[in-house]
């Protein structure tokens, strides 16, 4: 048995902050000790990736009781944020850090020259890299100077679900996402007012704790809009509660300005869920095409209000539209791959960087 340590922000097992990168760190550990590895978690507390000093000293001190020639993996959250603790143990040490989103996305342009400064001297220290996309993967290829044999791609996987049953009308909308403007919750709100002459009502499932002053905004946009009957706003769900939103949900709506995947793309179609979205990073890939070539939902650009609204009231009004995107979802549905297949192509890595 192999021993493996794993690097995470401590919020991995926070209820009140969900996310992909977070479920994705959970399962593959406990896939990796299904196939023999021996895991350690190092959950490590902190803003990241923007940590303060007792959080530094904390990675710190975690890293340096690693033995030497020990393989470790870290997320890259935690680790593109700190060169200065990581790249002096990078030779005794076999460092694999996983992407899930450059840091580089999401943040203000002043900000954007230092982060990815010193994400590129982590990842160029690294051992391997493994991006959660092909669409990340060409991102650092092309931003930062590694070797493309050093980079690889397991994307998630998804867990075989049950088929939704969809309703006659199509109107039982649903959003996944945590409530952020990167989101774009206020660009589908905005697309969702264009249509208000129709019948829908939307179901937001995600934090309402990361920015609240976004989330006061949308709440003053639908109540100006007169949306408050017809809109609902959860929270965080998961287990047998998010299961429930997308088996009572119709299609998909995903509005980001920025997706290194989109892991609810897959999980709507895992269930047979078309998705209207943004093609933005890694959800054209995410959303894929059925053997035959067709896409399993709509696509359009970022921050193109008109056009969303557009692909709402063409789902909405046009039941031949809504049957041609389930059947196509239903097909995309068969050829989803599932978490081992996402946790082999990890542990071909680590066995790589271990021998």
């Amino acid at each position: 048995m192999t021993a493996l340590r794993v690097v995470v922000p401590d919020s991995i097992e926070d209820p009140a902050l969900p996310s992909g990168g977070n479920a994705y760190d959970r399962r593959i550990c406990h896939e990796l000790e299904r196939l023999g590895w021996s895991v350690d978690v190092i959950a490590v507390p902190g803003a990241w990736p923007c940590p303060e000093a007792p959080a530094r000293a904390a990675l710190e001190a975690a890293i340096a009781g690693v033995p030497d020639a020990s393989v470790v993996l870290l997320d890259g959250l935690v680790a593109s944020a700190v060169p200065e603790v990581l790249v002096p143990h990078a030779r005794r040490l076999r460092l694999v850090v996983l992407v899930h989103m450059p840091l580089g996305l999401g943040l203000a342009d002043v900000e954007v020259r230092d982060a990815r400064s010193r994400e590129a001297d982590v990842l160029s220290a690294a051992s391997a890299v493994i991006t959660t996309s092909a669409w990340t993967r060409r991102q650092l290829l092309d931003g930062y100077r590694l070797r493309p044999s050093q980079v690889h791609v397991a994307a998630p996987g998804v867990d075989p679900a049950d088929l939704a049953a969809p309703t006659a009308s199509g109107g039982d909308l649903l959003c996944v996402a945590a409530v952020t403007p990167h989101k774009g919750h206020d660009v589908l709100l905005s697309a969702l007012a264009a249509s208000g002459d129709l019948g829908w009502r939307c179901v937001f499932v995600g934090s309402l704790a990361r920015d609240p002053a976004f989330v006061a905004d949308l709440d003053r946009r639908v109540r100006a809009d007169g949306l408050a009957d017809r809109v609902t706003f959860t929270g965080p769900r998961s287990g047998a509660d998010l299961d429930a939103a997308y088996a009572n949900a119709d299609v998909l709506l995903l509005a980001s300005r920025a997706e290194t995947y989109g892991m609810v793309v897959t999980e709507a179609l895992a269930r047979g869920l078309p998705v209207l979205a943004t093609a933005v990073g890694g959800v054209p890939e995410a959303l894929g095409r059925t053997r035959g070539g067709t896409t399993p939902g709509i696509l359009v650009r970022p921050d193109d209000v008109p056009g969303f609204a557009a692909a709402v009231r063409g789902w909405l009004s046009d039941p031949e539209l809504r049957r041609c995107l389930r059947d196509a979802a239903r097909e995309r549905r068969a050829t989803l791959h599932g978490w081992a297949d996402t946790t082999e192509r990890i542990s071909r890595v680590l066995a790589e960087v271990a021998s």
